[in-house]
């Protein structure tokens, strides 16, 4: 067969066709995107809400510094139904934003103590901030906060705990004043059932957070306060916000040092008032027992124990132990008052804060118990409201001291207050009048008034004869006559007038008797020194010759 004619053989090779290549390529890219979605995306966390009001799954954001930072992929129930459970979708940068002291809360809408905020999301919806925390353990489940918090982890200020006693009405949002100023804000507040107690936590934004120092004193503040006690009236006024809603105030009382920063975290007592703050800080003191056989009506817990006005102690207890049996050397049932005497309230700067020798202050009272008549007595503080107060003060007529003890306490002696001993001195004046013989002087009285009415009868009758007499007519017409006896006397003197007649003769009858009197003066001479000059001759008389000088 020629070479030509032979059929050629079907050789076999094994290779890939092209077609492969796309479907290969795009399982490859498909791969990638996948390994590229899950290396992509950031971790999923869960957030518990009371309710989820605003939120919806794939549109609700989570953003931080209004940068998103993740989305809401999931709303559901918890299994108890108590609250909402929301799962969200972190980017991969996030991840170190989540520690276990990162916070979160709902952005919306809200009007509040320091005014309108979030009206930007009525437009966009409500959506979910983030503020990172610096904790190094990280965390996957968060509690939504209800309320925005004061201030961020990282704000410069101070962070302090109170503590204070049930019944405070204090939220978080409350505004921190000094001198009516706000300087921080209350964060969070909680109950602890074991202790019956609240517990606040403040945050006191820089640079007023060196305002605050170990001997700072924290009360509540009510925006307007008034006190009616045994001092008088008191009204003191805070910012409006606090009048509104509340708050915490704070300052160092008088006379105590600053002391030094507080440190964070650092906790507080919370006292009900700016007079209670002040009143803590005489922590040291003395307790004594007065055994008061007055009235306590009037007398309270907390009002002062002064000295000549000046105040050294506080009531603590009205009545204290009432039913502990009294001391054999009580003639009578009295009431037991705790009293506390604050030897601190003498002192001034820094011994208020120091120790106090209870010992020789005790001492120093039974020394004046015994030798210098110290004694209590309760007093009228306020005659507008009736309180009383415990006053401390010597006094020369006060009984021998005997030292007592009531229930383990000393007792303080005591004297019969102001009011007791009117009270006693009206009993004993009643007492002097019950015991007088009324019925003697009541017959001298009933003999003194008929004596008085026959006087008086005898009055009448003079007056009535006075009347008739009065009443006559001749006693009427005496007027008249002598109206015309002084008119005819008048005209008698006008007779004897110095250009009258009569005025004339009268005259020269005194002119005739002048001269008579004249001429019988020689006659009345002889006659005195010569009575029988009208019988016999006048002597004649020489004149004397004077006697020879011897």
């Amino acid at each position: 067969m020629p070479e030509s004619m032979q059929r050629a053989k079907r050789l076999s090779q094994s290779r890939l066709s092209p077609i492969w290549i796309v479907p290969l390529l795009a399982a490859l890219i498909g791969a990638w995107m996948v390994w590229d979605n899950i290396t992509s995306r950031g971790p999923l966390i869960t957030l518990n809400m009371q309710n989820a009001e605003g939120i919806e799954a794939g549109k609700t954001l989570i953003k931080t510094r209004n940068v998103e930072v993740g989305h809401v992929e999931a709303v559901r129930l918890s299994d108890d139904l108590s609250h909402t459970v929301v799962t969200a979708r972190m980017s991969r940068d996030a991840e170190r934003m989540l520690n276990s002291d990162s916070r979160f809360w709902v952005v919306k809408p809200r009007i509040g103590r320091e005014g309108i905020s979030g009206l930007n999301t009525v437009l966009s919806g409500a959506y979910i901030q983030l503020t990172p925390g610096k904790s190094d353990e990280s965390q996957d489940n968060f509690d939504v906060l209800d309320q925005p918090p004061v201030a961020p982890p990282d704000a410069p200020g101070l962070r302090i705990n109170l503590v204070s006693q049930v019944g405070n009405s204090l939220s978080a949002g409350d505004p921190v004043t000094y001198q009516g100023y706000t300087v921080g804000r209350v964060e969070s507040t909680e109950f602890d059932p074991d202790k019956r107690e609240m517990r606040h936590r403040l945050f006191i934004q820089a640079p007023y957070d060196s305002l605050v120092t170990d001997t700072t004193r924290f009360w509540s503040s009510s925006g307007i306060d008034i006190q009616l006690d045994s001092e008088g009236v008191n009204v003191n006024l805070d910012s409006f916000e606090t009048l509104i809603s509340g708050g915490v105030t704070f300052g160092v009382p008088e006379d105590v040092t600053q002391g030094s920063a507080a440190k964070q975290g650092a906790t507080y007592t919370l006292y009900n008032s700016e007079e209670s703050a002040r009143e803590g800080t005489y922590d040291q003191y003395i307790e004594y027992v007065l055994l008061v056989d007055d009235t306590v009506r009037g007398l309270s817990r907390g009002a002062p124990v002064e000295y000549r006005g000046v105040r050294i102690g506080t009531v603590e207890s009205v009545p204290w132990h009432f039913t502990a049996p009294q001391p054999d050397s009580l003639t009578q049932f009295a009431i037991p008052v705790l009293i506390r005497i604050e030897p601190q309230r003498l002192e001034s700067g820094d011994d208020v804060t120091g120790d106090i020798d209870d010992q020789a202050v005790k001492d120093r009272f039974e020394k004046m118990f015994k030798n210098y008549g110290l004694r209590a007595t309760l007093k009228a503080g306020n005659l507008l409201t009736g309180a009383l107060f415990v006053d401390v003060n010597f006094n020369d007529d006060a009984d021998p001291y005997k030292p007592l003890t009531f229930d383990g306490k000393p007792v303080f002696p005591t004297m019969s207050g102001g009011f007791a001993q009117i009270e006693q001195k009206v009993s004993n004046l009643l007492d002097k009048l019950n015991n007088l013989q009324v019925e003697p002087i009541l017959e001298r009285l009933d003999q003194t008034m008929q004596t008085s009415q026959q006087t008086l009868e005898q009055v009448r009758q003079i007056a009535q004869s006075v009347n008739a007499i009065v009443s006559d007519p001749a006693t009427q017409q005496l007027p008249s006559s002598l109206n015309d006896t002084l008119q005819e006397l008048q005209g008698t003197l006008n007779g004897f007038s110095s250009g009258s007649r009569g005025y004339q003769q009268l005259n020269d009858t005194l002119k005739q008797l002048e001269t008579l009197m004249r001429d019988l003066q020689p006659v009345a001479r002889t006659l005195r020194e010569q009575p029988n000059a009208l019988i016999f001759d006048r002597e004649v008389k020489t004149d004397p010759v004077p006697r020879a000088p011897q």
